[in-house]
């Protein structure tokens, strides 16, 4: 999940849009984006070393021993030197190795260590929740000004701010979703609901809804899904998003126009390799009773924990399958191999990779570097960012990534350059978002 850190070269030219690709950038006329469907997503050993950086053993390079002219059987000792510089070589290869494999083994005693002592913990405090008797997890709920009563689309947007507040891109959010025909349910997460942005919140959405953080996003839609079928039972897609994502940066309208023409499903915006091929649950859409029956039954199985990694595994690498199993079509807007055909295809992209990871493309042609990708995914919200949001066209931009770069990704503050002049969500109005994160 980590890539390599940037080297000192200076950062690479951020191109406009000039490669072929889903790209939404026009208004909402612009030409729909192409659907890729998800295939199954595998299991086991697999997944467990999807996305692990290549290793290779040293190799041994011959530096330029011969053989003297005059060696013979008849003259053995004439080949003594050039054994003892063979044996040499071999030594110094076999040191070499021993010095790495110990580095490796030291580094993944220190890592197992730390993990089983976190993952004891962690299932302990899930034991000891489990035991409890549990808390009602609604702290505050109120109807919108608007109820949307008998509305067919629902979203359940999840927010969090550590002064319970709502940013202007938030409220942009919501206000999107709301044109789009979406009756918005806003979840908080944060601490605290200042009352002026509670009301702020009600003249923008269907239902505010104020929870105690447990079970993080997955919490949030796990929570609020029932009560949103209860109001509007009569839905015919159900929007799971979040604020986690910049933007957005371009307009929605063709991307919805795209998932709605697709018919019944589970659609997503993108699509990520590791740990097996799965939606980013950050925007995903079920369409249809079918779909919206399956996604409830899966948030309602779905067992919290106070560990992120957990909720990941069994929250967001699970959905697709578990709709997919369900006899679901499985489908996204920003496919990660047309994502990475891109990246490795067009020169300006190809050579941010070779500063981001190049350990996975650097020094090698283009296919190599496609299947090198292909084998060993990366994060395509962090590691092909600029691919993304750039000309491939992705009308958000991950915020963690541009607030911690948790990857060492370079030229990520060079984002506002992606952003196009048009676009719903200007740099200052982001900026002012990320302010209000905190660092």
């Amino acid at each position: 999940m980590t890539g390599d850190t940037a080297t000192t070269a200076p950062p690479a030219a951020v191109q406009p849009p000039q490669s072929p690709g889903p790209s939404v950038a026009g208004g909402p006329d612009a030409p729909l984006p192409v659907l890729t469907d998800i295939t199954m997503a595998r299991s086991g050993l697999w997944r467990l070393l999807h996305g692990l950086p290549p290793f290779r053993l040293p190799r041994f390079e011959q530096r330029g021993f011969r053989l003297p002219r005059r060696a013979t059987l008849r003259r053995p000792w004439t080949l003594v030197p050039v054994v003892m510089a063979v044996l040499a070589a071999y030594a110094r290869f076999a040191a070499r190795t021993i010095r790495l494999l110990a580095a490796f083994l030291s580094r993944l005693v220190r890592r197992s260590v730390v993990w089983s002592v976190e993952e004891v913990r962690i299932s302990i405090l899930d034991a000891s929740d489990r035991l409890r008797r549990p808390r009602e997890p609604i702290l505050r709920m109120e109807a919108g000004e608007d109820p949307c009563t008998g509305h067919a689309s629902v979203a359940l947007f999840v927010q969090f701010s550590p002064d319970g507040t709502l940013s202007a891109m938030v409220r942009r959010q919501i206000e999107t979703y709301r044109r789009l025909g979406f009756a918005t349910v806003v979840i908080s997460n944060s601490p605290t609901f200042a009352e002026d942005a509670w009301q702020d919140a009600r003249r923008l959405a269907a239902l505010v809804v104020h929870r105690r953080n447990k079970g993080l996003d997955f919490g949030a839609w796990k929570d609020l899904m029932p009560v949103a079928l209860r109001r509007w039972p009569t839905a015919e897609e159900v929007l799971l998003v979040n604020d986690s994502v910049l933007g957005p940066i371009r307009p929605l309208d063709p991307v919805f126009a795209a998932m709605r023409q697709a018919g019944p499903g589970f659609f997503g915006l993108l699509e990520s390799a590791q740990g097996g091929p799965h939606l980013q649950t950050w925007f995903t859409l079920a369409r249809g009773p079918k779909a919206i029956a399956d996604l409830a039954l899966f948030l309602r199985r779905l067992r919290l924990s106070r560990s992120k990694w957990r909720i990941i595994q069994r929250g967001e690498l699970r959905l697709a399958r578990h709709m997919l199993g369900a006899g679901n079509r499985v489908a996204t807007v920003y496919g990660y191999r047309r994502l990475v055909d891109l990246a490795v295809a067009d020169p300006v992209q190809r050579a941010y990779l070779d500063r981001a990871i190049p350990s996975w493309v650097r020094g090698v042609d283009a296919s190599v570097a496609r299947a090198r990708l292909l084998a060993r995914p990366v994060n395509p919200a962090h590691h092909l960012w600029m691919a993304l949001s750039g000309p491939y066209g992705c009308p958000y931009i991950k915020t963690e990534l541009i607030r911690r770069n948790p990857g060492g990704m370079p030229a990520v503050d060079r984002w506002p350059e992606l952003v196009p002049a048009a676009s719903p969500c200007p740099p200052e109005m982001l900026r002012a978002h990320l302010a209000g994160l905190g660092p």
